[in-house]
């Protein structure tokens, strides 16, 4: 059994139906999931990674963990993987844990528990999700428009399915005990970049809004803490070197090239239409 935490995600939506197509035994966990969610076959179990209790129903029988950072007690939740006699957790981080330890210092926390766990563990450090212009979803059905800051400063955004399919090998496969993977994907793209794919995907011309820094800072606030806006907002207007660079451990993984943002865009079209 494999458990999917954040299974109603970007990211674990996809993980759950490729472990399910594999024929693995699957459990898939998010705070509001119903079997609708998932394919068939796929055990379901409502739970809240800040509440460790919750979680341990969903751990009986695993043999491996797929772990969000979320909640604020990941020894806990360490601890109780390894008294349900999981042996393998692979922990879905973020990138800045490593370019910038002291913002992203939850999602170190996290990385620490699952390393000191005594259990088989690997971290998967993701970049920027391509699925973050969803964000954009509203203003480009309406009025066709997309604004961000930082028009023509790069990063390589990683598809989220590719993200899963990681996932997918390293919770299945021997090989990756101790291993912190970088996944992004094949090129840094701008963010005018990204509303020129958008454009492609669509067929109609996406007029792009570049903004300031204050107004990004403002509408981020709405529903993101500022040590967490003001981060974000370094990384897509400052970025070091590390976080430009596009790493191989996705292709190395997968064994072919990362899914570019236009492959992500022509995808997701309908989302924007």
């Amino acid at each position: 059994m494999i458990v999917v935490t954040g299974a109603t995600g970007n990211v674990g939506r996809t993980l759950v139906q490729l472990l399910a197509a594999t024929g693995e035994q699957v459990t898939a966990v998010a705070r509001r999931i119903t079997e609708a969610d998932v394919p068939p076959g796929v055990r379901v179990v409502a739970a809240d990674l800040g509440d460790v209790g919750s979680l341990r129903p969903a751990l009986e029988g695993a043999k491996a963990v797929f772990l969000l950072v979320a909640g604020e007690d990941p020894q806990g939740i360490a601890g109780a993987a390894k008294a349900a006699g999981v042996r393998r957790l692979v922990l879905l981080s973020s990138q800045g844990a490593g370019t910038r330890p002291q913002t992203y210092e939850h999602a170190g926390r996290f990385e620490a528990a699952v390393r000191a766990s005594g259990l088989e563990w690997t971290v998967l450090r993701s970049g920027g999700l391509a699925s973050n212009a969803f964000a954009w979803a509203e203003p480009v059905r309406l009025r066709r428009t997309a604004a961000a800051p930082f028009g023509d400063v790069g990063l390589p955004f990683v598809d989220p399915d590719d993200v899963a399919a990681v996932g997918a090998a390293v919770l299945r496969e021997d090989g990756h005990d101790g291993a912190t993977y970088t996944l992004t994907g094949p090129a840094p793209v701008t963010p005018r970049a990204r509303a020129a794919a958008l454009a492609k995907a669509l067929g109609e011309p996406v007029h792009f809004v570049e903004q300031t820094r204050e107004a990004a800072q403002a509408q981020m606030a709405q529903f993101m803490p500022l040590p967490v806006v003001e981060g974000t907002l370094a990384i897509l207007g400052e970025p070091t070197p590390d976080e430009q660079r596009v790493s191989p451990d996705a292709e190395r993984i997968l064994g072919r090239a990362p899914h570019s943002f236009d492959e992500w865009a022509a995808r997701n079209a309908a989302a924007f239409r």
